[in-house]
C-alpha cells in the first residue's frame, strides 16, 4: 500500500470559527514531516479529519489514496497517536494492546513486540490509569506501531517524555522513515523537529504558510546575514553602512551585518583599518526560522498582525 498521507483542499468550520481554511498537503513515504503552527491553527483538527474523527466541511484527506474510514485495517494502514490518555485506566497496557490487536486481525505475538519497542516491557501489566505521561505517551506510540504500517502520525510525541526518552523517540521517528514510512509529527519544540524532521509543513490561523524542506527553510532564513565582533563597534558600523550594508548592534561588541557577503566585509574593514576579532555567517535555527515565518499568524498577542498568506 501507498504510504503518504495527503490532504487536499481541506475546510472545517466550528460555528463562526474557521478551524481549517483551504488547506492542502502531503507527508510523502521515507521522509519525516514536521506539523507544526501556533496554538489554535489547526492541526489537531486536521489530524482529526485525517483519521474520519472530524467530519471535514469541504476537501479530502487520504492515507494511501483512500479516505481512513474506508480502510478495512485500519491499524495495519495508518498508526496514529492523538491523544495518548485514550485508555481506559483500568485497562492493563498489554491487554489495551491486546484488545487493539484482535480488533485488527493482529497475532498476540505483535502485541509483545511494540511493548519491548516502546520499552513498556517492565510495565506491560500495570494498568494505565497509574502511568505517569511519559508512560502514556509510550503505551500510545506502542499502539500506534501496533499494525506495522506504512503510514504514521503523532501529535505531540515527546510530551512527558524524559531526555532519555525524547532522544529515543527522535530515533524513532528517523527510523520508521529510513524503513519508507511517512511519518506526520506534530510539535511544538523546533529543536526537536530540527533534529529529525526532513520536511515542514507551517500552518497558521487553519491556513498553509510554508511547505519546504527543513534545509530550505534553514538556508533562506540565515541568508545574507553577517555576525561580527570588533572592539571598535561604531567605526565598523560607518564603514559598512556607506558601503551600502544594513548593520544593526547586538551586543556591545557585535554587530549583524545584511546585504554584503563575509569577503567584501573583510575587505571593507582591513581598508579601514578596523579590527575584528570575529566574523562568521549567521545560521538561522529552526527556531528562529519559524517565529519569522508564524508572527502573523498567532492567534491571541498584544498587537494583532495582519491575516497569514
Amino acid at each position: 500500500m501507498d504510504a503518504t498521507i495527503e490532504v487536499r483542499g481541506l475546510r472545517k468550520r466550528f460555528g463562526p470559527t474557521v478551524a481549517v481554511d483551504d488547506l492542502s498537503f502531503t507527508a510523502g513515504p521515507g521522509r519525516v514531516t514536521g506539523f507544526v503552527g501556533p496554538n489554535g491553527a489547526g492541526k489537531s483538527t486536521t489530524m482529526r479529519m485525517i483519521m474520519g474523527l472530524d467530519r471535514p466541511d469541504a476537501g479530502t484527506a487520504l492515507v494511501g489514496g483512500r479516505p481512513y474510514r474506508s480502510l478495512r485495517t485500519p491499524l495495519c494502514k495508518l498508526g496514529a497517536m492523538l491523544d495518548a490518555s485514550a485508555v481506559h485506566p483500568a485497562r492493563r497496557a498489554r491487554d489495551h494492546l491486546l484488545w487493539l490487536a484482535h480488533a485488527n486481525g493482529l497475532p498476540a505475538r505483535r502485541v509483545d513486540e511494540v511493548i519491548e519497542l516502546a520499552g513498556l516491557g517492565g510495565a506491560a501489566r500495570r494498568r494505565a490509569g497509574g502511568f505517569s505521561l511519559g508512560m502514556r505517551q509510550r503505551l500510545g506510540i506502542a499502539a500506534a506501531l501496533l499494525g506495522d504500517p506504512p503510514a504514521l502520525m503523532f501529535d505531540e510525541p515527546v510530551n512527558g517524555l524524559d531526555p532519555e526518552g525524547i532522544a529515543w523517540m527522535r530515533g524513532l521517528l528517523r527510523s520508521l522513515a529510513a524503513e519508507g514510512r511517512a511519518v506526520l509529527v506534530s510539535s511544538h519544540l523546533m529543536g526537536e523537529l530540527e533534529g529529525g524532521a526532513d520536511h515542514l509543513v507551517v500552518i497558521g490561523r487553519g491556513r498553509l504558510i510554508a511547505d519546504t524542506a527543513v534545509q530550505d527553510l534553514l538556508e533562506a532564513a540565515s541568508a545574507g546575514r553577517v555576525e561580527l565582533r570588533t572592539a571598535r563597534r561604531q567605526e565598523a558600523m560607518t564603514a559598512l553602512a556607506h558601503a551600502g550594508a544594513t548593520v544593526t548592534a547586538t551586543g556591545r561588541d557585535a554587530v549583524t551585518v545584511t546585504g554584503l557577503t563575509t569577503e567584501r566585509i573583510i575587505t571593507l574593514l582591513t581598508g579601514a583599518g578596523v579590527a575584528f576579532t570575529g566574523i562568521a555567517e549567521h545560521r538561522a535555527s529552526l527556531e528562529e526560522a519559524y517565529m519569522e515565518l508564524t508572527k502573523d499568524a498567532v492567534e491571541f498577542q498584544a498587537v494583532t498582525g495582519r491575516e497569514a498568506p
